[in-house]
């Protein structure tokens, strides 16, 4: 009979395996050093430095593709910001004298730093000096991906001031001028300079209108002992032409675009990572420079790069090998594209669904070219079994826009000569895992062994 006190993962946690760290490969990880994102730091830092000498930032929008290092490098600001804030607080006045004598001679400023200690700081800057010490600064950051409302936006700031729990403003039910009265009073209390991130703004700004930034843009007109400002990041540089014409003035923002990453920039990220997430000796060498030049054909994408190191070694390990090599990156890609294509499909609405699992009836039975036409009928046979509402013909041919925009469809417009031009539709995900994934949950797992006559079209 078995020990009942030994654990099935027993073996598994004594075994040394590949990772050292598997954390310093996750995207929500901030390295203590980001290479080649040296100029962006610097241009932020010289717009956040404001905060520190109590003055309002100006709000910024940060542009660039996925991977691109916009969010690791805002929350490596974020935290250097509050660090730097807390230090003032404690009282590191001769580095808050330094702030304000920025771009003053060296010797003089040692000449007032001396005054100070000689007469007080109070005595050299004024009374009042001593209340500006204590200035707190505070960074918020919020995903708009998941916060994805204004009302959510609102309360998630409010409550980031709020300590006791009961406190806390409730996630749905109160008037969202309330809302914004109740996150307004607590900016106030708190005093000093609030930064608050949202992190793929445009998400937000598709879904729920721009009113949340016309608020947020002009809340210092309603703040009597604080500030704040705005930090938007986005990777669709031309989100901007959607807001109103008075929130693009009441932001008055700073642009800041963040080029890809090229393969060898890629690779000094991996290398540095590498060090910190693997054992010594369990990393070919080759892996790193594959894993670059993979990520560099797709836009430069050092969260893509990331994630083929980190999947290969993950794939290596639970295989049992002691060393990653290339052979596991190149199952690493196929995973991760599967993944990838698993959670698309899986959140689409219903109605894209039932249209997408028409279209892979249709090259599961290899019927040839395909219309917009065939895909409607089975469409409506498809709807007929599952109970589900038909929708018009247009709003089919939209919802099949939509699928060839997410790359899971590719569409093309042909000729047929005397017969017109046809929108010809085919797939470009594996057909028997995706019709897997559709049919997990209902209403379409009542189609999973349905089989409809699907005809050839003639060429």
């Amino acid at each position: 009979m078995e020990n009942p006190e030994k654990s099935i993962f027993d073996e598994f946690i004594q075994s040394k395996g590949i990772f050292k760290n598997k954390e310093v490969l996750r995207p929500s990880y901030t390295p203590r050093q980001l290479p080649h994102r040296q100029n962006q730091i610097n241009h932020l830092a010289t717009i956040l430095v404001s905060a520190l000498k109590g003055e309002t930032p100006s709000n910024t929008f940060i542009y660039g593709k996925t991977g691109t290092g916009k969010t690791a490098v805002i929350n490596y600001l974020g935290y250097a910001l509050e660090s730097k804030g807390k230090s003032i607080e404690m009282g590191s006045k001769e580095d808050f004298a330094k702030l304000y004598l920025d771009g003053v001679d060296c010797d003089f400023q040692r000449e007032v730093i001396d005054t100070i200690n000689y007469c007080g700081f109070s005595g050299f800057f004024g009374e009042d000096i001593e209340e500006e010490l204590k200035l707190p600064i505070n960074f918020i950051y919020i995903n708009c991906q998941h916060v994805d409302t204004q009302y959510r936006v609102l309360t998630h700031i409010a409550n980031h001031f709020v300590t006791n729990w009961t406190s806390r403003l409730p996630l749905t039910g109160l008037p969202t001028d309330e809302v914004y009265n109740r996150l307004r009073q607590n900016i106030d209390q708190e005093g000093g300079v609030t930064t608050i991130v949202l992190d793929e703004i445009d998400k937000l700004i598709y879904k729920s209108g721009d009113d949340i930034l016309y608020n947020l843009s002009r809340i210092n007109l309603d703040l009597k002992n604080a500030r704040a400002n705005i930090i938007g990041i986005s990777n669709d540089l031309r989100f901007t032409e959607f807001l109103d014409a008075r929130v693009k003035s009441s932001l008055g923002e700073e642009e800041l675009v963040f080029p890809p990453y090229d393969a060898e920039q890629l690779l000094d990220i991996l290398e540095h990572r590498a060090g910190n997430a693997f054992y010594e000796g369990s990393l070919d060498p080759s892996v790193v420079s594959l894993c670059a030049a993979l990520a560099a054909q797709e836009h430069g994408d050092a969260r893509r790069a990331l994630d083929l190191l980190r999947v290969s070694a993950e794939i290596a390990e639970r295989e049992g090998a002691k060393v990653v090599d290339e052979v596991y990156v190149r199952k690493a890609v196929n995973k991760i594209e599967l993944d990838t294509v698993g959670e698309v499909v899986s959140t689409l609405p219903t109605q894209s669904k039932l249209v997408l699992y028409g279209i892979l009836m249709h090259e599961g039975a290899k019927t040839g070219k395909l219309t917009t036409g065939e895909v409607f009928d089975t469409y409506k046979e498809l709807c007929r079994l599952s109970g589900m509402s038909v929708l018009t013909l247009r709003r089919i041919t939209d919802l099949i826009s939509e699928l060839d925009m997410l790359g899971i469809i590719n569409t093309r417009v042909v000729s047929f000569g005397r017969g017109g031009r046809t929108r010809v539709i085919q797939a470009t995900v594996p057909v028997e895992n995706v019709k897997d994934i559709l049919t997990e949950g209902e209403p379409l797992a009542s189609l999973q062994n349905v089989r409809i006559k699907v005809q050839a079209t003639l060429d």
